[in-house]
C-alpha cells in the first residue's frame, strides 16, 4: 500500500500546475461533455502510466543493487527540484478538436504527457516500489484527483490553488522521499 499512496500524493501533488493540467482547463473549454474529458483523461493515463510503471519496475534490473538507491534516491529529488520550474500551457494545437471530446483528449493528453514530471516521477516510482499495478493505480488516482476538478471547475479552482505554493509542498515531497530512499539501506545498517 506503500506504493499506492506515495503514489497518489506525489502524481496529484506533481500535476498541480503542470502542463497536462492545463491542457485539462484548455479541453473543459473547448468541449462540452465533461464526462468525455474525464474519461479521455483516464483512459491517456492508463496507458501512459502502465508503460512508465513497467518501464521503471525494470529499469531496477539494470543496475547493481548496491546502486539502485542512490540513482532512484537522486532522480526523486531532481524531480522534486524539476517541480519548482512552472509549465507553460502548450495546448495550442487544435487540429485533433475535430475528433470529439474523447479522442481528442486521450490523444492530446497522452502526448502531453510523455516526458513530462507526471511520467518520470511514475517512472521513478516503479523503479523504487517494483509493484507496476499499484504504482499505476496510485499515480491514475493522482492525477484524476489533480484533473477532475479542473474540468468541472476549471478556471475557478486555479484562481484559488496557489500554484508556487503547491509546487513548493510538492518538491519537498519528492526531496524526502528521495533523502529516504537513500537513506534506508544506511538505516539498516
Amino acid at each position: 500500500m506503500d506504493a499506492f499512496f506515495t503514489s497518489v500524493s506525489s502524481v496529484a501533488l506533481a500535476e498541480m500546475g503542470d502542463k497536462t493540467q492545463l491542457l485539462a482547463l484548455f479541453l473543459a473549454t473547448r468541449f462540452s461533455s465533461k464526462t468525455a474529458i474525464v474519461f479521455g483523461i483516464l483512459f491517456a493515463t492508463l496507458i501512459n502510466h502502465a508503460l512508465s510503471a513497467w518501464f521503471g519496475a525494470e529499469v531496477i534490473h539494470w543496475f547493481p543493487e548496491n546502486l539502485m538507491n542512490w540513482v532512484v534516491g537522486v532522480s526523486f529529488i531532481l524531480v522534486g527540484l524539476w517541480l519548482l520550474i512552472p509549465d507553460k500551457d502548450e495546448s495550442s494545437d487544435t487540429k485533433l478538436l475535430k475528433y470529439g471530446a474523447f479522442v481528442a483528449t486521450s490523444l492530446l493528453f497522452f502526448l502531453a504527457e510523455i516526458g513530462d514530471k507526471t511520467q518520470i516521477a511514475t517512472v521513478i516510482l516503479g523503479a523504487h516500489y517494483g509493484d507496476v499495478l499499484m504504482v499505476l493505480l496510485g499515480s491514475t488516482l493522482g492525477m484524476m484527483l489533480a484533473n477532475v476538478p479542473v474540468v468541472f471547475a476549471g478556471q475557478w479552482l486555479i484562481e484559488k490553488v496557489n500554484a508556487n505554493r503547491t509546487r513548493q509542498l510538492a518538491c519537498l515531497l519528492f526531496i524526502i522521499i528521495g533523502i529516504v530512499t537513500i537513506a534506508s539501506p544506511l538505516l539498516v545498517l
